[in-house]
């Protein structure tokens, strides 16, 4: 980031604006929603300014502007609409020491105007560093759609009740407290105009120190997706934010992390082959554990928690344990890769059925037989296969389809060091020894139905018999 968001204070404080027209009233207008003291520094003002003067809501100081009139500033906007007489009081200011913005001179400014949306005391406010204003504005107009009228309201009810909340309540119960209210039939209520009974509810339940029908937290089993953070779903964010508690896996990326509440406990259970921080019952056990102390518990997984990555166990776990288990699905690495390489898992009149598999499986003898469902139509998506390779195509060397079967292999998918590539039967081991792919990919065998329909009709019959 080149510029650090940050709220100022601005109750009481002295705000200086520069200039006496247009520029100058979109600033004014905008301080006025603050409670802050403005002062209109200007040979003259245009009537939109001189009648805020006249009403008593700004000063105005119409002499020659030296520097002690930017002193002591929380900001100073110069506004005069002249270039030359902008980085002249810019100058000045700056001898001030004020923090300034310049308007249409962002290689003047300190400081730089958002575009806001405003729900007092709920703001918003959206900044794309001077770079791109137009879609700083579609952002605010969506989030103006998002948030209700009346939602600021809310909030400052909740405010007036914070510490009312505090003296009766528990931590981790006021968090359940303004979850509910904010998430629940309480902000329902207040937006369809009842706000006199949405306050009673939350005093009601405050007094009463327990939520209406309260139930215990359900563990979440959240996909993380196949890697960038912006993969996860909106309710996989939901649900890292209202952890207390997150176990995550190897592969998720750090950066998915950042998304949880900053105090949130973050642990981590991941598993690499040959080499297991903790074993699979040791995690259902830890997640048990912290569900019984009372606390949110998200278990983070790469991908999508029911498509090889242990979710029935740890559901069977909190099952037997008597607690409720909430699955958050993700976007599955097969997704992941095909999107990455501009693919699809499915074609019409080319690929029709979809199979999911895993090269490993518990024990060497137990592995799954998923050649013998290829068949023209057919994609397979091999989850942990790269260690298997040499079985794969051993396995596939011998298949009926054998020519007709295409191999692509995406390692790292939607990861910056994505990497795919495309290879024939008998050179599949050794494709992936040459890119260096030993981990992380997905590999897609396929049989086309157009690629059979090409072959000659002979070999056809004769492969399928």
């Amino acid at each position: 980031m080149k510029t650090f968001p940050m709220f100022l204070t601005m109750q009481g404080r002295r705000v200086v604006i520069a200039g006496g027209g247009e520029q100058a009233a979109q600033k004014c207008r905008l301080m006025l929603k603050t409670e802050a003291r403005i002062c209109l520094l200007a040979d003259r003002l245009d009537p939109e300014l001189e009648a805020l003067h006249h009403a008593g809501r700004v000063e105005w100081h119409a002499g020659p502007i030296t520097a002690a009139q930017f002193a002591d500033t929380a900001l100073v906007f110069i506004a005069t609409g002249s270039g030359a007489a902008d980085a002249c009081l810019h100058r000045l200011a700056k001898a001030a020491g004020a923090l300034v913005n310049v308007v249409d001179r962002p290689d003047l400014c300190d400081a730089i105007t958002p575009s806001i949306v405003d729900r007092d005391p709920v703001v918003v406010a959206i900044g794309t560093e001077g770079t791109a204003p137009v879609l700083a504005r579609q952002i605010k107009t969506r989030v103006e759609q998002m948030l209700e009228p009346r939602l600021g309201d809310l909030a400052a009810v909740a405010g007036r009740l914070r510490d009312l909340a505090a003296q009766r309540l528990a931590p981790r119960a006021r968090r359940d407290l303004w979850r509910w209210v904010f998430d629940g039939p309480v902000r329902l209520r207040h937006a369809r105009g009842g706000e006199r009974a949405a306050a009673a509810m939350i005093k009601d339940t405050i007094m009463a120190g327990t939520l209406p029908d309260a139930a215990p937290a359900a563990v979440a089993l959240v996909g993380a997706g196949p890697g960038s953070k912006d993969l996860i779903t909106l309710r996989g964010v939901q649900r890292l934010q209202e952890a207390d508690v997150i176990f995550y896996d190897r592969l998720v990326d750090p950066e998915v992390l950042e998304l949880a509440r900053r105090d949130a406990t973050r642990v981590y259970v991941g598993k690499a082959p040959a080499a297991h921080s903790m074993t699979q019952a040791q995690i259902n056990g830890v997640i048990v554990a912290a569900a019984r102390q009372g606390k949110r518990v998200v278990r983070l997984k790469c991908g999508d928690p029911g498509v090889f990555a242990r979710g029935a166990d740890e559901a069977a776990a909190l099952a037997e344990a008597g607690i409720p288990c909430e699955i958050v699905p993700g976007v599955t690495a097969a997704s992941a890769a095909a999107a990455g390489t501009g693919s699809f898992l499915t074609e019409r009149g080319a690929i029709d059925t979809l199979v999911l598999t895993t090269a490993r499986n518990e024990t060497a003898d137990d592995r799954p037989d998923w050649p013998s469902q290829l068949h023209p139509g057919v994609r397979v998506a091999v989850y942990m296969g790269v260690s298997e390779a040499p079985r794969i195509q051993a396995m596939l060397e011998t298949h009926p389809l054998r020519d007709a079967i295409t191999i692509e292999i995406v390692a790292n998918a939607q990861m910056p060091d994505q990497r795919s590539l495309r290879c024939g039967v008998s050179d599949m081991v050794q494709a992936l020894a040459d890119n260096g792919i030993r981990n992380t990919a997905i590999i897609f065998v396929s049989v086309r139905k157009d690629a059979v329909r090409a072959r000659p009709a002979l070999r056809v019959v004769e492969a399928l018999a």
